[in-house]
């Protein structure tokens, strides 16, 4: 349980969105920086489209709050955070292509490549994956080599092949893409897919704080937790939000025959679930008193969200 209130959570949520905002702008600046020749405009635009100006920005959340329980520097785990937001904004101008999700709407507005076109859209995907791991071994993100390059490493392994990338893969997958449809495991999709850049906005705060492994342990678990449940919320409004709210198409789930978490668990079983997710993150955030106190108000936040 935590004292902090919904207000307060909220408050902060805003200060660390807001932050990040002015972080992404200035790491889309027009200069281009030292081994870089030109930012062509209009490719600039795109990735400024996709990643400034909406979102809730709770993977950098995630971050600079679990840095904060070892007294991590906010600046570096706010660069961090970008670096991590980078990826996630990259991956949705990808998903909402007419070849994966094929979506016309992203936080209430036309997606990427409904304001632009579609090479274009591609591109400023590529293009955020790509500033991403610029941004994630700066040198003010930590003095230690050694620290950056295990940052490094995680988050790459968390956006690709064995995370978000494959977890993608398998949604596709399952929806019959490429040939008979077979229902995925829907916990580990949901780990590689949503959860992997979740999970990761927790552990790095254990990494830049060079955590002891029973620190970094116990914020794996709450990440892994947290992620399911966030997947779990995730399900729970598409099937029963509507697109004024979310900001985006909602039943696109059940449109395209997904299984998901409310298809298996039904709608009840799937808020029990939640509810066992929120115990476990909670148990697991213990050790580390009232400091981990923004971390619990946050799953419950996660949980009970609209949007």
């Amino acid at each position: 349980m935590t004292s902090l209130t919904p207000s307060a959570l909220a408050a902060r949520l805003d200060a660390t969105a807001a932050a990040t905002e002015a972080l992404l702008g200035k790491i889309l600046a027009d200069a281009p920086l030292d081994f870089e020749i030109e930012r062509p405009q209009r490719l600039l635009e795109a990735m400024r489209y996709g990643s400034l100006n909406g979102g809730k920005r709770l993977r950098p959340f995630l971050v600079v709050e679990s840095a904060a329980i070892f007294n991590v520097p906010r600046d570096a785990a706010l660069l961090a955070g970008a670096a991590l937001e980078c990826i996630h904004c990259y991956s949705l101008i990808h998903d909402d292509l007419p070849s994966m999700d094929n979506s016309d709407l992203r936080r209430g507005r036309p997606t990427a490549h409904k304001a632009f076109d579609d090479a274009t859209a591609i591109l400023a995907g590529d293009a955020l994956l790509t500033i991403a791991f610029d941004v994630i071994t700066r040198d003010e993100i930590h003095r230690e080599a050694d620290v950056r390059l295990k940052l490094t490493r995680a988050l790459a392994r968390a956006s690709g092949i064995g995370g978000m990338a494959g977890g993608q893969m398998m949604d596709l997958a399952g929806e019959g893409r490429f040939g008979d449809k077979v229902p995925p495991d829907v916990a580990k999709l949901q780990q590689m897919k949503t959860g992997a850049l979740l999970r990761f906005g927790c552990i790095a705060g254990a990494l830049l704080g060079q955590a002891k492994p029973a620190d970094y342990d116990a914020l794996d678990t709450y990440g892994r937790a947290l992620g399911e449940a966030f997947q779990i919320a995730d399900d729970l409004l598409d099937l029963e939000g509507d697109a004024a709210t979310l900001g985006k198409p909602a039943g696109q789930d059940s449109a395209a025959g997904k299984t998901t978490f409310v298809t298996q668990l039904g709608v009840d079983g799937a808020r029990r679930r939640i509810e066992t997710l929120l115990a476990q993150g909670d148990a697991a955030l213990s050790a580390f008193g009232d400091r981990a106190d923004i971390l619990r108000a946050t799953a419950r936040f996660v949980a009970d969200r609209k949007n």
